[in-house]
């Protein structure tokens, strides 16, 4: 009886590690099938909806799961490997890199698009020009006022607003207009992009910071057309800013380097190749995936695009 018992256990110690190890293999995503949950800067929120919305079209046994955050919560989801894919604009540090590697994944980038920031207004605001100089002090705090942009403004106090603080978006500011300089405190923060767009649109003497991708025309084939909900900005590298020198974010002034607030988007991944994240990143720098981003206002990374000279009537 005894001998039995003791059968018994080894039996179910072994059924329940045959399980175990059957538990740990249980990968069966394709490329172009399966599950995979990513992250992406909440800034690209609406161009990576777009690319999956198509990719999940063209693959129907496919499904990608998106979480739109700030940019340190999307690194911070990839470096505890709770996902294994990521949308941001900026590429790892080596300290990420090798806290990926230490848990024996192998992180893997490429750069997908040029993105724009753009400053947006109030639609009656007519205040529309505007320098990196003075940009640089309004965001400083030395300028706080319209009337120290245009004397003959209507507007006083400038309210400037953005998505949340730990977006890519305030880092640009910090890193690439400011240039280590603090940020005034009265810079307000939203909730996301979406909120910067609603407060800008009803508030008139505000200036938001957001995505080109939210402001771009989606009707609009050419990509020579903004949203008519706010005024886009017009932005010189020089003082003082004229219609001559200043420059809107279109994608071909993007592209020409003439808009100076630029920046490059990457898609990160940690995962396998072959897997669904892997095909998913296949597609974004394919044609139909660089095809999107184009249309979405930016300058794709890897198709080549043709620009088109036109005459600007002021």
């Amino acid at each position: 009886m005894r001998k039995v018992g003791l059968f018994c256990i080894i039996l179910s110690l072994t059924i329940f590690s045959a399980c175990n190890q059957r538990i740990k293999v249980t990968r069966t995503d394709t490329p172009t099938s399966g599950i995979a949950e990513i992250a992406s800067d909440d800034c690209f929120s609406p161009i990576v909806q777009e690319e999956i919305d198509v990719f999940e079209a063209l693959n129907k046994d496919a499904s990608i799961i998106p979480t739109f955050a700030s940019e340190v919560d999307v690194f911070n989801l990839l470096l505890k490997d709770s996902l294994r894919l990521i949308v941001a604009a900026r590429d790892l540090t080596d300290a990420e890199k090798q806290g990926l590697l230490n848990r024996k994944l192998q992180p893997r980038t490429q750069k997908i698009a040029v993105d724009g920031i753009a400053l947006i207004i109030n639609k009656e605001n007519t205040d529309s020009l505007i320098s990196m100089s003075q940009i640089k002090k309004i965001m400083t705090g030395e300028i706080d006022s319209w009337k120290q942009i245009n004397e003959q403004s209507k507007y006083d106090q400038i309210a400037v607003v953005f998505d949340n603080p730990n977006s890519s978006t305030v880092r640009f500011i910090k890193d690439s207009i400011n240039r280590g300089e603090p940020l005034a405190e009265r810079l307000k923060a939203q909730e996301n992009n979406k909120a910067v767009l609603d407060y800008v649109s009803r508030t008139p003497n505000a200036i938001g910071v957001i995505g080109v991708n939210w402001v771009s025309n989606p009707t609009d084939t050419t990509n020579l057309s903004f949203t008519d909900r706010v005024r886009v900005m017009s932005v010189s590298k020089s003082d003082p800013a004229t219609r001559q020198s200043s420059f809107q974010p279109y994608a071909a002034y993007l592209a020409l380097g003439e808009y100076p607030l630029r920046r490059d988007v990457f898609v990160i991944t940690s995962d396998l190749r072959g897997t669904l994240p892997a095909g998913f990143v296949g597609f974004l720098v394919g044609d139909r995936g660089q095809r999107i981003i184009l249309k979405a206002g930016l300058i794709p990374a890897t198709r080549p695009m043709r620009l088109i000279t036109i005459q600007d009537e002021f």
